[in-house]
């Protein structure tokens, strides 16, 4: 084992770009399918696994949501959020925002209550028993009408406190973000922070960038690679100190590219890009696979493996006291193993 191998699996982490139905491993699916009576279009893990051949946004997708289909009661939610929480805490993550899509849910009848009360037991539970401190980002799903996205967003109300910030995610084809300005402004005013994704080489990625940035106003980016396509773009991302949440095997599966080059030139550029693992269930690598492969493809340092881990900490909507921590468990790492 290489020493920035070692150095990368010790280093204290966060991420930012995680949803918790896309960490739904094989084996607990087919646990909750036979707790739920939900019969599985495959018989084996195998099986499943050898599904997870995705060559666009579009066809992992399906996948994706087929696999909701065995979260149906609050225990499921809970028994997910821990599973993936025991994961990364063995990776020495210690802190995770975590998306969540709850109209992948609502519209099948699930209640809404048994999503969020499930996810943030298991929250609770993860900073209590593993030390991993967690909050939850409620997600729109873009490819749902802004009506449904509203009707969530009311939906959420009772238990607005469980949940740090709102985020639209799944299909963006004709899906620009002025769909949902009307929702993000009443989100805003409820308090939420706001963040969106802009996925990499989809049509109009730009533009939605530029929407997400002087249209809707959001505070962070989910993926953003393409905003080095125009300069006026990355020129205004660094001047309001803007973060992207990068998932480079995400990307590798989904443009058959890690865009690990580009995340190497964001470093160099002062972006405040960070590594994330996206849904690591179906394209198979958590959070120290993702820094290993943009490590590896783009021959970062140890120096630079640091900043990544930091911008994640310093981009983090953790309460500052909490974010302080984090960032000094970071330095004392670093004191002892290099890379500051």
């Amino acid at each position: 084992m290489s020493d920035v191998t070692e150095f990368i699996e010790g280093i204290p982490k966060g991420e930012l770009h995680l949803h918790v139905e896309g960490t739904l491993e094989p084996e607990l699916k087919f646990e909750l399918a036979a707790r739920n009576g939900v019969t599985l279009p495959y018989k084996t893990v195998e099986e499943a696994i050898a599904g997870y051949d995705f060559d666009s946004l579009t066809s992992f997708l399906v996948g994706y949501y087929e696999g909701m289909g065995v979260l149906i009661e609050e225990p499921d939610f809970y028994d997910l959020g821990m599973a993936y929480f025991r994961k990364v805490a063995a990776e020495n993550l210690i802190y995770a925002e975590i998306f969540f899509d709850p109209q992948g849910h609502t519209s099948r009848g699930v209640p809404f209550a048994n999503v969020i009360n499930g996810l943030d037991r298991a929250r609770q539970d993860a900073a209590s028993e593993l030390g991993v401190e967690a909050q939850l980002i409620m997600c729109f799903l873009r490819d749902m009408s802004a009506d449904s996205a509203m009707e969530t967003l009311e939906q959420a109300e009772p238990y607005k406190d469980l949940i740090i910030a709102v985020g639209l995610d799944s299909d963006e084809r004709d899906n620009p973000p002025m769909k949902f300005r009307e929702v993000y402004d009443k989100a805003r005013s409820q308090g939420y922070r706001l963040t969106m994704h802009c996925d990499v080489d989809q049509n109009n990625t730009t533009e939605h960038i530029r929407q997400a940035l002087f249209e809707i106003g959001v505070e962070r980016i989910d993926h953003g690679v393409n905003s080095l396509d125009d300069d006026a773009l990355t020129t205004e991302i660094i001047k309001r100190g803007m973060g992207l949440t990068v998932c480079p095997i995400s990307n590798i599966q989904v443009v058959q590219n890690s865009k690990a080059s580009q995340i190497k030139t964001m470093l160099d550029k002062g972006m405040l890009v960070t590594i994330n693992s996206d849904d690591p269930a179906y394209f198979q690598g958590y959070i120290t696979d993702n820094l290993k492969t943009v490590q590896s493809e783009a021959g970062l340092s140890k120096g630079e493996v640091a900043q990544l881990v930091r911008n994640t900490f310093t981009i983090s909507w953790a309460p500052e006291e909490s974010k302080a921590m984090h960032l000094r468990r970071l330095d004392d790492y670093l004191a002892i193993h290099g890379g500051d």
